[in-house]
């Protein structure tokens, strides 16, 4: 498959997790069950390990964790997996950037392998905040934004060993559950431990941002940042892979475009063209969508190259075809 022809997108909007999500788990629950279990059973925690490290680490999503299980009929090798502790390796591509006019956006694009996305966009409020986003592993998120105002978004950062801690999905849910600030986000992203190396973006709505790189064992590193690719900083940690994927080329884009004093809608149309979109998709390197989050609006605008989609945390449940096969050829 050079590019997938079209994609449905689904938004969810469920405050809490109910039938909508047991929809969600039902569809999704078998390739996930042979996701978790690729190396075998003894590879993954067990289920006393796995919930005590949640309980430990992120105690604010325990409630929601045990709502989700029972929605799973108390599957236990479900409930293992949904805490999202120790799982098996995964490694997206993905670029973002922090623009700041005419209103601050955090815009991303996500790239991947089409057939290991989700497809789903999520609103809820399972405690205290509405959250939207990115969904990925059935309750995490690979981006989003709080009513609070606070925008994430991850990249891999080219590290390929993994350690003890937790899949980077939840941990961006667990940071726009408890953060109010981007000072609140850095201190969770201190405090837990996660299994492979990422680079997070934040965003709030007054324009403010860094890139705080996490990897397992190490302490958690803060930059000033406001274009992020596939490495550490301006410097790959794997220089093979960065080469592999033109993660320095592509940071040299974003960092023109900000140069260049790009506004908001300048900056999508250049992540939906080379070098920034990309299309190898068979390969796990294809863009599967453009997400601009603006948090002075409490809105996030999906794109692709033939279509558009906006969302809030009120809109109402809802479908989009993403349409890629004649739009991205004629970006050849």
């Amino acid at each position: 498959m050079t590019h997938p022809d079209s994609l449905t997108f689904h938004h969810i909007n469920e405050p809490v997790p109910g039938e909508r999500w047991q929809l969600l788990f039902q569809a999704l629950w078998p390739g996930y069950r042979s996701w978790y279990l690729q190396d075998g059973d003894a590879a993954r925690p067990d289920l006393t390990r796995a919930a005590d490290a949640l309980r430990r680490f992120m105690p604010e999503l325990v409630p929601t964790w045990r709502r989700l299980v029972e929605l799973a009929d108390g599957d236990p090798t479900a409930a293992r997996m949904l805490t999202l502790f120790d799982p098996p390796r995964f490694l997206p591509g993905c670029a973002q950037l922090a623009v700041r006019h005419p209103e601050p956006t955090l815009v991303r694009n996500y790239d991947y392998h089409p057939d290991l996305l989700e497809r789903v966009i999520y609103s809820s409020r399972f405690a205290d905040r509405w959250v939207i986003g990115t969904g990925d592993c059935l309750w995490g998120l690979l981006d989003g934004m709080n009513d609070d105002g606070l925008a994430v978004s991850l990249t891999f950062a080219g590290e390929r060993g993994s350690g003890p801690g937790f899949g980077i999905p939840l941990v961006v849910r667990y940071l726009l559950e408890t953060a109010a600030t981007i000072a609140d986000g850095v201190d969770v992203l201190r405090r837990v431990p996660v299994h492979m190396a990422y680079n997070l973006m934040l965003l709030d709505r007054r324009g403010r941002s860094c890139t705080v790189l996490v990897r397992p064992g190490r302490p958690a590193e803060v930059f000033d940042l406001p274009a992020v690719t596939n490495h550490r900083g301006t410097t790959p940690l794997d220089p093979a892979h960065a080469a592999r994927f033109r993660s320095v080329e592509r940071q040299r884009a974003l960092f023109d475009l900000l140069d260049a004093g790009a506004h908001r809608g300048d900056v999508v149309d250049a992540f939906l063209r080379p070098p920034l979109y990309n299309t190898e998709f068979e390969r796990g390197f294809g863009t599967l969508y453009t997400a601009a989050y603006r948090p002075a609006a409490g809105t996030v605008d999906y794109a692709w190259p033939g279509s558009r989609w906006q969302l809030g945390f009120d809109s109402p449940p809802g479908i989009h075809d993403a349409r890629y096969r004649g739009a991205v050829d004629a970006l050849a």
